[in-house]
This record gives C-alpha cells, structure tokens and sequence, in this order.
C-alpha cells in the first residue's frame, strides 16, 4: 500500500501580517510525480486530491472514514463515472463549477477594500468569529483547535477580514498549497470557504479575501488557484468573472450525509419557498417526516409523523389559536394584553386628529408612527419629534392600516425574542440598517451594495429600500444620496432595525438577564401562544430594564443562527420525532 500523506501541521511557522513579505527560503520540493494519496486536513474536513490515489477503490474507502459532522471532498478525479458507478449510493457528483485563476495573468486591484484588514488570525477568539460567520452562511464550522494550530502551517494559509473600527472578524477564506500538499508538478494552489459576514456593512471584504489569497501565492511562484463554487451562486460567480477566473472542466465527489442532503436529494418542495418555510422543512426532513407543500406563494405546508399531521404557514402552526393570533396581529391589543399581566410597555394612542396628536407628541418628546396591523416593518416611522413629520408619518401608516397608533418613542437596543413551548429558543439585538463611507462611494451606491449583500444571505427577504423613509434618515443625519460618505463614517439609513428593510440580527442568548427570560415567557403565556417572536426596548441585554412594543404570531425561525430554532419548533410539533 502506498504512502498516505495526510498534513495537518508542517512547521516552521509563517506569519501573514497584512499579507506583506511573504516570501519563502528554499520551500520548493524539486520537480517531480505528486505524491500518492494526498489528503489536507482543512478544519471542516478533508481536501482528498483523488487524482492521486491509483485505485478507485481506494478513493472510495477514504471517503468512507469521513468524520461525523464534517464535510470531505474529493477533487480532481480522472474518471468521475467510474468512481460512481462503484459507489453510487454512499457518493455523489458535486454540483458545482469549478475555476481557475492563472496567476501569471493576474494582476492586482487598483483599490484596496477600505475599513478592513486581511491577515492571519491574531487571537484563539477570532476562531469562535469564523464560526460565526461561516454559520451565518450555511457553511459547515471549523474544528476550532486544529483551525488555531494551523494559524502558522504552510500547506494551509486560513485568512480572516478584519474591521478596522471593531476588530470583529467579517470574513473568511482558507487556502491550500498543491505543491507543499502533494509535490505538484502544476505548481497549483485552491481556494476554499470564502465566507463574507452577511451583516458586514463594508463593501468588497469577498473581493479583498480571493485577491490577498492570489497575491500570496504568485508570490510564492503558484501557476494558478482554483475554487469551486456552487452552480447557481451567481453573485459569487459574477465576483469571478471580475477577478479573470475562467471555469475549467474539473469535478468532485463528496460523501452521501446530512450535511450534503440538499445537493444530492433532489427539490422534494417548490424552490419559492422562502427561508423560513425551508428551514422547518429541512429539519422535518431530516427526522423522516413527510413534508406535503400546500400553497408555495403563501408557504402552507402540511408535516406528517406517525399518526399525527400539522398545517404550518412558515412557523404558525394550528397549535397557534385564532385568539392568540388576533391579539398579536392588532398591535394596540397586544399592548393592553401585556399591560394587564403587568408587563411594561410604553405609553400609546390611537391617532385621533391633529389637535390630539399633536399633544401625545407634545407629551412625550418623541414618538413612533405605527399601523395597528402589518408587519416587516411596512408603514412605521420611529423618532418623530415635529408636527410636520408627524402628519406625513400617519398619512404614510394610513396605505398599510386605517387605524394608526402613536406611540411612546423609548431609547435603547431593539431585542428579538424567540420563545417557543413557553420556552426562551433564542434573542437577538436587531440593528437598523447601515452603510460605511469608503470616501469613494456615494450614500446611494453604498446602500445598494449592502442591500445586495442582505438579499443574497437571506434568500431575497431583506433589502434597504430606497423609500422616503430612508431619504428622511439619510436628510436627518445632515447628507443626500448623491453624496459621498467619507471614509470609515458610519450611517444609519433606516430608524427601524426589521429585518425586511435592511436590520441585522446579532445574536445574545447567552448574556441575556433572567428578568428579560422571565418577562419574555410571562408575555407569551399571556397571549397564550406557543411561538412568538417578542420586540423588547432594552438598555442592555445584561439587566433587567426592558419595555415589550410587539409581538409576531410567525416569526422568522432562520434569523438566528446558530440557535437551534428549527429543532425546537418541530420538538414542538413532534416530540417523538427528537433525534
């Protein structure tokens, strides 16, 4: 049996430091036949180069010894319909492009992406922010030891953006050296886990992670750098062309698990269902239960399990009663039913014409315009403090509800929590959308790149409108849309923080203040609902102080990785089902 060369960590160590002085002494194995049975160990799996492995049935026995909760794939294979044909039920042809960049054709950006900083990770915590993001991108985590071990190895090169003004970790991407790997005679060098913060508000991190990955290897004299990209990623693709990447007829095989389903199983549901009908049906899915789509345009589906079958509209079920759902669905009735389980809630009013309007606003400085009844936001203007905006602000709630409610405007972080059995699932601070100058860009280009970048993380569901609602807040910070943000200046370009207009989710489960847990739960068994999305103004997710504005009778399940919101709304549904 030949050789295995499996690499994890190849001292003598490298620093990246911002991609500067890469250079190498004496690296280069001489020019030779790769070596057999090359396989990398990348963190989130194996990178098994199956043009050099002899035996087909070799290849496919190391694709058996994947490891649970990893992803293995096997690239470059010379006879993909004969490894198949071997192993048809345990492997399947991945269904993505591959591309390739030939360096010495390369050249580098004219810009630089500006507010981040691409290098090799500094601390054991930038880790846990791979993680995060890769999550927030679907994308399998790493092992977080071996990924900090190998921050210095040769063979691997794992990048991360940086924020300049946060430190937080916004992007990654991980590289592999073909000729330190296995002894290339092509002298090649790929790509993989390209992941953008999805909530990043910097244009160009994607961009300025696959440049300062090719800038590294020509450095050190690699051919070429390939990738592989899902087939409908077009954004990613669209990135590709950009940069001078040229698909090459190249292909990979991967193993038959949970992780892989949807690229192997075929659409078993209509593909215009949204995110959050899919991630309940994914998880249904994977428990055998029977997924039956009733009205993709609306989202009803029907879930079976045994003896027992549940209509679901995204994350309403009928466990939810009609009751339930028209105390939520009329905002100044959720208000009145917290307030008499002596929850705290701001004051509010129905608006009642100018004289009485004007006094609430006189009343309390500062007001949110609200319909009574909608949702993702539609029809809300927050912080209004004149007369005039206050009468265009109700006019503009009119053409979503005929009744319109004034409220009290309080201060402090928006909180999104999810309870469901009467249990705390997951919370979330949800902040307003924002851009940040790169003294290049004018505000409205700024927008549309963000609001690009939140559609595609989110399958279409979250945009930055460019409404008059968020020229009023571009006008109220002292800017037009024309103009040009200056470097590193950070604008909100929308008051409210819903995610359907723009808002990101950060998620604080952990660091929430048991009176929050308690208040959050009291409310939901008031509204006798067993899922439900709460809207909490608080002053820190660590204390106690909070006031609850509304309630959503079918939250977004998918706006909190990585909490695992799906499996405990089908535990709800199906408690026999539990793995």
């Amino acid at each position: 049996m030949p050789h295995n060369h499996q690499f994890r960590l190849t001292p003598p160590p490298l620093w990246l430091d911002g991609m500067a002085n890469t250079g190498w002494a004496g690296e280069e194995p001489p020019a030779s036949a790769p070596a057999e049975r090359a396989i990398v160990e990348c963190g989130w799996g194996r990178l098994i180069f199956a043009h050099t492995f002899a035996e087909t049935q070799d290849l496919i026995r190391t694709m058996r010894e994947e490891r649970s909760g990893q992803r293995d794939i096997a690239i470059y294979l010379n006879d993909p319909h004969v490894v198949l044909s071997q192993a048809h039920t345990e492997l399947f042809l991945d269904p993505s492009h591959t591309y390739r960049l030939h360096l010495s054709r390369y050249r580098a950006g004219r810009r630089r992406a500006l507010g981040i900083e691409i290098m090799r990770m500094r601390r054991r915590e930038d880790v846990d922010e791979v993680n995060r993001v890769l999550a927030a991108r679907g994308m399998v985590q790493v092992d977080k030891e071996f990924y900090w071990s190998s921050r210095d190895s040769r063979v691997l090169t794992p990048l991360v953006a940086i924020d300049k003004g946060t430190g937080a970790v916004v992007g990654s991407v991980i590289g592999v050296d073909h000729v330190l790997a296995f002894d290339d005679p092509e002298r090649g060098s790929s790509l993989w886990c390209l992941a953008v913060d999805p909530q990043a508000a910097h244009p160009g991190i994607g961009e300025a992670l696959v440049r300062a990955l090719a800038e590294h290897y020509k450095r050190r004299g690699r051919a070429f750098m390939d990738l592989s990209v899902m087939h409908d990623n077009k954004n990613a693709i669209a990135l590709y062309d950009k940069l001078g990447f040229q698909r090459v007829p190249v292909f990979a095989v991967k193993t038959k698990n949970s992780i892989n389903e949807k690229l192997f199983a075929g659409p078993t549901t209509d593909a215009r269902l949204n995110p959050y009908a899919m991630i309940i049906i994914n998880e249904a899915r994977r428990r055998g239960i029977a997924v039956e789509v009733l009205d993709c345009e609306a989202g009803y589906f029907r879930l079976t399990y045994g003896g027992r079958s549940v209509i679901c509209r995204e994350s309403l079920t009928e466990l939810t009663s009609a009751i339930a759902m028209s105390r939520c669905d009329d905002k100044a009735v959720t208000r009145r039913v917290l307030a008499k389980a002596g929850l705290l809630v701001p004051d509010q009013t129905v608006s009642a014409g100018p004289e009485a309007d004007g006094d609430f606003l006189e009343r309390h400085g500062s007001v949110v315009v609200k319909p009574a009844r909608g949702e993702q936001g539609q029809g809300i203007t927050v912080d209004v403090r004149d007369p005039g905006t206050l009468a265009s602000a109700i006019e503009r709630a009119k053409a979503f509800c005929s009744t319109v409610l004034l409220e009290q405007f309080v201060s402090g972080m928006d909180l999104r929590v999810l309870v469901i059995d009467y249990r705390v699932v997951a919370a979330a601070i949800r902040r307003p959308a924002e851009i940040v100058g790169t003294g290049e860009h004018t505000i409205a280009e700024l927008i549309e790149v963000q609001s690009r970048r939140r559609a595609a993380a989110t399958g279409g569901e979250s945009r930055i409108p460019m409404d008059s609602e968020t020229e009023r807040c571009v006008r109220d910070a002292g800017y037009a849309m024309t103009d040009v943000l200056p470097d590193g200046q950070i604008l909100a370009v929308r008051k409210t923080a819903n995610l359907h207009t723009g808002g990101t989710l950060h998620d604080v489960t952990d660091r929430l203040h048991r009176r929050l847990v308690d208040a959050s739960i009291e409310a939901a068994r008031a509204l006798d609902i067993p899922v439900v999305g709460l809207d909490l103004l608080v002053k820190d997710v660590s204390g106690p102080d909070y006031v609850i504005i509304e309630a959503n009778e079918r939250p977004g399940l998918a706006n909190h990785e990585p909490q695992p919101t799906a499996e405990r709304f089908v535990d709800l549904l199906f408690p026999y089902s539990a793995p």
